[in-house]
């Protein structure tokens, strides 16, 4: 499974978001050995940021758990067909939602069409989000600032409150932050101060949705191979990506993936307001 940082060339690509299909080398968005177990049986999900990266490797999982998935995207089609292509291998629905999360308008249809097609929602997963190399806090302009947290955490806020009217006793949502909540990254202020927002909504969030039977949780990756790499950082700097991790090497997206299953699922019934850290060895504050 492993992709060791000398087998990943520096490389760049010229769009956000960036592109599953031109990544060398590809992420690992599923294991042949991941033998699904019924954890989530006739449950439909609906995954922002599904198309590629973590969010493939969620619905994939998801799909060989036994749930039914919408995935809702910005505009990479081909990446968004070939992860409804490998979800339908499993035997699953796979409902492709194209759209600009940063709209509540857009948010509010992509969880009426998931419940209209798939026939009910049960579990959320806010995992999209946008990203930019900054360097500096003074080469962000307040257009873009405003962007990053409408795409990031504004829409977390959008999705839970179309999707209440949905979500039953029982129900999980789960929010993508990121390691760099918990150590910062000054050349990507905007995104990381966006994490450190979602850690702050999911622990606020959790304790009155508990109040309907709903577990609200997060996960927060280290480096992840992810089309977000190559779209994002200086080209020389993707070269040998991953080498910071204690591991000494990028964590893949299916090796995420499994944290959003087991929150999602009966597994963790008794967790509520909690982060889980994939990423590498870096000892975090929780």
């Amino acid at each position: 499974m492993a992709i060791t940082p000398d087998q990943i060339p520096a490389q760049g690509q010229q769009r956000q978001p960036g592109l599953e299909s031109e990544m060398t080398p590809q992420p690992q968005y599923d294991r042949s050995d991941y033998q699904g177990s019924g954890k989530l049986r006739d449950k439909v999900a609906l995954i922002t940021g599904g198309d590629s990266g973590i969010g493939r490797a969620v619905a994939i999982l998801y799909a060989k758990e036994g749930a039914d998935v919408a995935i809702v995207y910005l505009d990479e089609h081909d990446d968004a067909k070939e992860t409804k292509r490998l979800v339908e291998e499993q035997g699953r629905k796979c409902l492709l939602i194209a759209g600009d999360i940063s709209s509540e308008k857009v948010c509010h249809e992509a969880v009426q069409r998931t419940v209209d097609e798939l026939g009910r929602l049960d579990i959320l997963v806010n995992n999209a989000a946008e990203q930019h190399f900054e360097g500096t806090v003074e080469n962000i302009d307040a257009e873009q600032l405003g962007k990053v947290f409408s795409t990031n955490i504004f829409s977390m806020f959008y999705f839970t409150k179309a999707a209440l009217a949905h979500l039953k006793e029982g129900s999980a949502i789960v929010n993508s932050t990121s390691v760099n909540a918990y150590k910062g990254n000054a050349a990507l202020l905007s995104y990381s101060t966006t994490k450190g927002a979602i850690v702050a909504y999911t622990r606020s969030i959790s304790q009155p949705m508990l109040e309907k039977g709903i577990r609200v949780n997060a996960v927060a990756p280290g480096p992840i191979w992810t089309p977000f790499i190559p779209a994002t950082l200086p080209t020389e700097d993707v070269e040998g990506f991953g080498k910071q991790a204690p591991m000494e090497r990028p964590g893949q997206p299916v090796e995420v993936a499994t944290n959003f299953v087991f929150l999602a699922s009966e597994d963790a019934s008794y967790i509520a307001g909690q982060v889980l850290h994939p990423n590498g060895g870096m000892v975090v504050g929780s």
